[in-house]
């Protein structure tokens, strides 16, 4: 399917991981996009990679003039900005005893203040363009609490609020504002010691999928939503996590999973 053609985005954080495989997604539905990321080197190849779809800015999410910056990139490669995928994030795993105040601030400016000054300053662009969709990336844990992920919780849960509200000023202005709640989806960012993928999936195996997921099923929810097809989906909430937060399991009752690390 070809539901992204005539339309062209900008995606934060598209250098790798999540952010590549809507990238990499977006250009196979048709659209133009403007990959944004502090890592230039990865950022660079992988537009060179995909051709004339795609172009490359560095933009650090917490600055107001870089995303001044790239939104006016975006329409002087492409013409217009009619998507604004807010997908940049950093995690970080410690208790919040061990969390220094660096740290939570770090967090919080770049999953939340970074996409709100996002979804801020490309209002007027994607109005230039006739209307359209702004994305935001929150998480599973943007749905439920977790153990070691008290900033990143708090970011994203954060960034769920911010979703509806917007939702609610923007949709009378023909800009769509939703957001996708992945869970467990093997990234560098997820994965930063590289356990192999065998090894990495027995964490998941109390999710209903009984695996982590794929960059490229976050990119196939974007797409989505950036495309006509989610034309009524308007503060929407999309979980894409494997079941995570569908409920809970009994483990002594009938229906459980079993445990694949025990022999």
């Amino acid at each position: 399917m070809q539901r992204l053609v005539g339309k062209c985005a900008l995606v934060t954080g598209g250098a790798r991981g999540i952010g590549e495989g809507i990238v990499r997604r977006f250009v196979a539905e048709g659209a133009k996009v403007m990959i944004c990321d502090v890592l230039e080197a990865e950022g660079a190849a992988l537009a060179a990679e995909l051709g004339a779809a795609a172009a490359f800015t560095r933009l650090d999410v917490t600055s107001a003039d870089q995303w001044r910056a790239a939104i006016a990139a975006t329409e002087a490669a492409f013409g217009r900005l009619d998507t604004l995928v807010n997908n940049a994030g950093i995690i970080v795993f410690k208790r919040l005893d061990d969390l220094s105040e660096d740290e939570i601030r770090r967090v919080i400016d770049i999953n939340l203040i970074g996409t709100m000054l996002g979804a801020q300053l490309a209002i007027p662009a994607i109005e230039r363009a006739g209307g359209g969709s702004i994305t935001n990336m929150s998480s599973a844990d943007g749905i439920s609490g977790a153990n070691s992920l008290t900033a990143y919780c708090a970011s994203k849960f954060g960034v769920r609020g911010f979703t509806k509200a917007l939702a609610l000023e923007l949709g009378p202005r023909g800009i769509r504002v939703n957001s996708i709640h992945p869970g467990g989806i093997l990234t560098p960012m997820a994965n930063p010691m590289n356990v192999p993928r065998d090894l990495y999936d027995r964490g998941y195996w109390i999710y209903p999928a009984q695996k982590s997921g794929d960059p490229a099923d976050i990119g196939a929810a974007a797409a989505y939503l950036a495309s006509d097809d989610a034309k009524y989906c308007i503060g929407t909430e999309l979980s894409v996590d494997g079941g995570l937060n569908a409920g809970h399991y009994y483990m002594a009752m009938p229906g459980a999973p079993t445990d694949p690390n025990k022999g």
